[in-house]
């Protein structure tokens, strides 16, 4: 224990310690858990701090039950704390969990559950699209942030008390507001549209970075399968490499450098100094062999084995913009009626899509569905009217055809 100002903060730098309180939080409802880490200069985060705080008990108050973890401590090994993650007896509550949740998955092959995530929690109960956490803290618990130590060296030892204070708030208040939201989504029945987003979070494959898929994220001016190919074969190539040393890619090769190679497609050490992009260290040693390499393959693959660019989304739909712009009606009243962001329904591509006949699109299942995709379809089947009542939409089932009156008229 380390006292601040007539505050006690924990600082667990010994597995006995993190052990016995990753016990005594078994025994409780939920945790509340963040981290700080450093990812300038490696592939993968590295974990410098865990912060982790209990409910309050009956006449405790701001950091009471809340620690410090130092990951870097000599010795100290994380497993209790892995073991809690574990345990699906108790809740493990975060705030835009996903890098946090990559973090636990890479270093100790864990995915916390159940999990609770805040800001989506917070987006499902109308709080706004992807609200940070000092909003929450502002509005729900009523307190302010000092985040003058957001972008501090998490990594240098001894941490300050400016940082252990911040480290701290981002674990208190969250208790907070997790049993303000937890009660909202018990109040408006929303607990399992909260379920529906988390699956996508506790998946092991959104944290898998697949070398062969690397190519996708670069933003390519040229449609050439042959050119792709090269795109394709560098990126694998500076996926693995950075994976391999734990280096950013940046590092290996940037993406402007990597077109570069893509269009001009050297052969040679020589022809590979002529770059203007490329940098002095990739000119020469393993990188530079594993881009000659990479450009060899993707010329000697045949034509029928060369990447295709994907089509635009709803590049070959045709759709009717009338009904597009009927659905960007609907949308905006559903959003307004339920508090939820218009984003988070559905976005500008698929209600576009819609329009165009696609029908296997996110908004149309689960908590989406139940909110705007049956209305949706019944919009784009002719079923449902939108008629104005102020500054309200009103959406009117319309009654079924009467082939009498039909054939008569």
């Amino acid at each position: 224990m380390t006292p601040r100002d007539g505050l006690f903060m924990q600082i667990i730098t010994d597995t006995g310690e993190l052990a016995q309180f990753c016990d005594e939080a078994a025994r409780a409802p939920y945790v509340t858990l963040d981290t700080e880490f450093m990812r300038e200069r490696s592939y993968y985060s590295k974990l410098c701090l865990v912060q982790m705080a209990l409910p309050l008990q009956e006449g405790e108050q701001g950091d009471g039950r809340a620690v410090l973890v130092d990951p870097l401590a000599p010795g100290l090994s994380l497993e209790p704390l892995w073991a809690l993650l574990r345990d699906t007896a108790v809740v493990k509550v975060l705030h835009a969990a996903r890098q946090d949740v990559e973090i636990f998955y890479i270093d100790g092959g864990v995915i916390p559950q159940p999990l609770f995530d805040t800001q989506i929690a917070s987006m499902v109960c109308g709080f706004g699209e992807q609200v940070g956490y000092e909003t929450l803290v502002r509005k729900i618990a009523r307190a302010n942030l000092d985040k003058t130590s957001r972008f501090t060296d998490w990594s240098r030892r001894p941490l300050t008390e400016a940082q252990m204070r911040y480290a701290l708030a981002d674990v208190t208040h969250l208790r907070v507001i997790y049993e303000h939201l937890r009660r909202m989504l018990e109040r408006n029945g929303r607990a399992h549209w909260l379920d529906e987003e988390m699956a996508t979070l506790t998946s092991p494959e959104t944290y898998v970075t697949h070398p062969d898929d690397a190519w996708r994220r670069i933003r390519t001016r040229s449609n050439s399968p042959r050119f792709l190919a090269v795109v394709q074969a560098l990126a694998r190539f500076r996926e693995e490499f950075a994976q391999s040393r734990n280096i950013p890619r940046s590092r290996v090769l940037k993406d402007d450098a990597l077109l570069e190679l893509a269009s001009t497609r050297p052969e040679s050490g020589e022809a590979l100094g002529q770059s203007r992009l490329l940098t002095r260290e990739a000119r020469r040693g393993e990188i530079a062999e594993g881009i000659l390499a990479a450009v060899r393959a993707a010329m000697a693959l045949p034509a029928e084995a060369l990447p295709r660019a994907s089509e635009p989304e709803n590049g070959q739909l045709q759709v009717n913009p009338a009904l597009a712009d009927l659905l960007r009606v609907l949308l905006k009243a559903r959003a307004e009626e339920s508090g939820v962001a218009q984003k988070l329904i559905a976005s500008t591509s698929e209600l576009d899509a819609l329009a165009g006949g696609k029908r296997e699109l996110p908004c149309l299942r689960g908590w989406r569905g139940e909110l705007f995709g049956a209305d949706a379809m019944r919009l784009c089947r002719g079923e449902l009217a939108l008629m104005a009542r102020g500054a309200r939409v009103q959406a009117i089932v319309l009654p079924e055809p009467d082939d009498k009156g039909a054939a008569a008229g």
